[in-house]
């Protein structure tokens, strides 16, 4: 009989194998499933020195993987930055950069995570930030990466001016005389970061170790990151060299509006071209739009609020077909962000063409978020191989959606947004992730609210925002396992618990299948393994 390096005994484990979905107890070797079964028959592969784990009864899943989400940037920001996730008036976003500032040596100060459904142009600019940092440059951007704000020492660090041009995608928000405010807007905000000290690949480095701690606290085993450039794969081949990498990372590299077919191409077959490990890119990033909140989303009809208006895609369609037929052509997968449903179908569009020309081959091409959603292309989803990747956290009554959303897509429109039961029953696949940091890396919360629509019973008790795109459980759970294993292109490794596969499995508190749906979100893991070592514990469990 083999024998085992570590048993898991007495658990109620969901292998999300289809073979063998249910067991009691499982047997690792190496790093790999090496059994799943009865307690009995896989306590007889223990020998001396192996690991055995008591479950206490408790359910086990596949390690989670989270496959939209900034690890790299969003760990350097909210380790090493000032924190405004919790702020809710001008008043405590002032509060909060003070206090951080009297503890921060560094030449500019920089904060992140404020959110953009509650501050904007109309309520946050320099004549705020100058209020806590009257002489000292600083930078403060919004949980969702497309909105920022800088102080009157930024502006004048910067040369920013009357006569500064808008960067490409990018704008400054300026007064009625044309004077800046400080607020920027999509590549704005990179427009004043590379006229700034830039954190050091150490400083890094040092954020992708505090993220990986805090995914796997939160049973996270594997995930996508989604924007990478030269300095990111710099710092992870660093890292996955150093045998620091215990999270597995695939990666979505950059391609921009100024690239060629051909120069994009290039520069990520290098980017692929590496040492086997934990870290690879497979596919390429397009940001065909913006965001709602900054009335950049790009909508097939305009916007239905009383300011109207439109946003125009950040590549033109013919930009669009000619590099997704490139990347794919060089079989990268092809990983979209589309808020608006213009987007969304220019996407899908772009997707055909490289299929017309390339043929169809397995990539599982992804388009993020599907905030809004023209009926008419939801089948072709399922008609393209196409899945959907998306943040179920959003899709609740909070603000940015409530009140800032639904009156921009007016009441026909608003039906579709965040359409999940709509994409799966048209046959889409549906992978679901967090965008941390632009909300919570905790998987718990977000698939409470993909079950329910609502946020966590402690907040509030709002209604079901549009209880008809409600999923249930098990494809929630599908979302973060099987078909997040296979957005990752690691399914033949990941996503089930199965002999052979990596012995990536969390121990939870309870049993998310069964549980009361409002207490989904308070789940606690109290055991994370990847590839059969330990990477997070809660207390003395196991």
């Amino acid at each position: 009989m083999p024998s085992a390096d570590t048993v898991v005994l007495n658990a109620d484990i969901r292998t999300l194998d289809p073979l063998a979905p249910r067991a009691e107890a499982l047997a690792i070797a190496a790093g790999r499933v090496l059994a799943v079964g009865p307690s009995a028959e896989i306590a007889a592969m223990a020998r001396k020195g192996t690991e055995v784990i008591d479950a206490g009864g408790r359910m086990v899943l596949p390690g989670f993987q989270d496959t939209h989400i900034h690890l790299q940037d969003s760990g350097q920001d909210y380790s090493q930055n000032a924190d405004l996730t919790a702020a809710r008036t001008p008043d405590e976003i002032v509060a909060t950069l003070a206090a951080f500032a009297a503890t921060s040596g560094r030449p500019w100060v920089c904060g992140t995570g404020w959110y953009s459904g509650i501050f904007g142009a109309h309520n946050l600019d320099a004549a705020l930030l100058d209020r806590a940092l009257p002489d000292r440059p600083c930078l403060i951007v919004a949980s969702d990466g497309h909105n920022g704000c800088i102080n009157s020492a930024a502006i004048r660090a910067t040369g920013l001016g009357r006569d500064t041009a808008d960067p490409p995608n990018g704008h400054f928000v300026r007064d009625a005389a044309g004077r800046p405010t400080g607020h920027l807007y999509e590549t704005a905000v990179a427009w004043v970061e590379a006229r700034m000290p830039p954190p050091s690949d150490d400083d890094f480095a040092a954020g992708v170790l505090w993220a990986q701690a805090l995914a796997h606290r939160h049973g996270i085993t594997g995930v996508l990151d989604a924007k990478v450039e030269e300095r990111h794969v710099r710092v992870y081949r660093r890292l996955a060299a150093a045998g620091r990498l215990t999270l597995k990372v695939a990666a979505t590299a950059l391609v921009t509006a100024d690239d060629s077919p051909a120069q994009a191409v290039e520069r990520l077959s290098a980017f692929r071209d590496a040492p086997e490990g934990p870290f690879r890119v497979h596919s390429a990033k397009f940001f065909l739009d913006g965001v709602m909140e900054n009335r950049t989303a790009a909508m097939i009809a305009p916007y239905a609020d009383a300011q109207g208006g439109n946003a125009p895609l950040m590549f033109a369609p013919d930009r669009i077909a000619a590099l997704f037929a490139a990347v794919d052509a060089a079989r990268f997968q092809i990983h979209v962000h589309a808020i608006g449903d213009r987007a969304v179908r220019a996407a899908l569009d772009g997707i055909a063409a490289a299929r017309a020309r390339n043929g169809a081959w397995p990539a599982l091409h992804q388009i993020a978020h599907v905030q809004c959603l023209d009926p008419a292309d939801a089948p072709r989803f399922r008609a393209l191989a196409t899945m959907a990747n998306v943040q179920p956290l959003w899709a609740r009554h909070e603000p940015s959606v409530t009140d800032v959303a639904v009156p921009m897509a007016g009441p026909r429109r608003a039906r579709l947004i965040y359409a999940f039961r709509t994409l799966l029953d048209a046959g889409a696949r549906l992978a679901l992730s967090s965008d941390w940091g632009v909300s919570t890396l905790n998987p718990f919360p977000i698939i409470e609210t993909a079950v329910t629509r609502q946020p966590p019973a402690r907040e509030a008790d709002h209604p079901v925002f549009l209880p008809e795109q409600r999923i249930t459980r098990a494809e929630a759970l599908a979302g973060y396992t099987t078909e997040a294993a296979a957005a990752a292109w690691r399914s033949d490794t990941t996503g089930s618990l199965a002999p052979g596969k990596a012995a990536d499995l969390i121990v939870l508190d309870r049993d998310i299948l069964a549980c009361d749906a409002r207490a989904i979100g308070e789940t606690a893991v109290l055991l994370t393994l990847a590839d059969g070592r330990p990477v997070h514990r809660a207390g003395p469990f196991g």
